[in-house]
Order: structure tokens, then sequence, then C-alpha cells
């Protein structure tokens, strides 16, 4: 955690997104984030997981589109600061590939419920659940 915060302080972005304040990991369930513009968001492990950045997020294609779905209870394990820029967010599903820049963080905090909104409108949409799927000695 330590390395995260030093991350933080020597933060140099050129985009639009106000510089982080602060980052602090609630594992297993969210992230709360502080950003220098004032703005706070806590975004919840199933949030960031199902909006990973990775390329490969073992989603489901369905009509096209590409799903994660039965992610409600996820949680996270850990994270780790990968350079100046953002942190990698290990999943307790093994996800582990996505990078979160602070920028993306920033997007994601400022369009929270939109973006959980559309998100379950496409799980209904296919018929999916947030829920993960019942394995069949489960259902025994």
């Amino acid at each position: 955690m330590l390395a995260v915060q030093r991350a933080i302080r020597i933060i140099h972005t050129t985009s639009e997104s106000p510089r982080l304040a602060r980052f602090s990991l609630h594992p297993p369930k969210s992230v709360d984030l502080e950003f220098v513009d004032g703005r706070a968001f806590s975004l919840s492990a199933e949030f960031l997981r199902v909006l990973s950045p990775a390329a490969d997020s073992k989603i489901r294609s369905v009509g096209g589109e590409k799903v994660i779905f039965g992610r409600r209870h996820v949680g996270i394990m850990s994270a780790e600061p990968v350079g100046n820029y953002g942190i990698r967010i290990v999943f307790d599903d093994l996800h582990k590939t996505g990078i979160y820049t602070w920028d993306y963080f920033y997007h994601l905090g400022s369009n929270k419920f939109t973006l959980m909104r559309n998100y379950i409108k496409t799980l209904k949409k296919y018929g999916l659940s947030r829920d993960p799927t019942r394995r069949k000695c489960d259902a025994v």
C-alpha cells in the first residue's frame, strides 16, 4: 500500500482529468478515490471487474457484444502500482491483467451510474445475471 501512495505522489498527467490525491483500497469490496478537484468516488469490486480495461477479461461474446456476467460477489485481493499512471487490481476470480489508469478511474467515477445502468440493461437484453451461475454440484 505504501508503494501505491508513493506512486500517487509523483503522478503527472497530461490529460484533462484532475490529479489523484488519494487512493484507498478496501478489500474485498471497494476502492475509494479522491481527486484534487474535490471529487471523490467509491467504486465497487463488481463495477471495476465488469468494466476492466483488460483486453481479455473472461468475456462472453453475446450477439457480437462483449459481456462479463456473474460477478456480483467478486472481490478485490490486492492492488499493485503500475508506473506513475495507474494500478493493477487483482480480483479473487484470478483476473489481474487490467491496468486502471488515474484517467480511467476518473471516467468510471464520473459516469458510474450511467455505466452501471447500461451494464444491467445489457445483461437483461441477453438474459444474463449479475449473480454467479450455479454449478451442478451446488444445485443438488
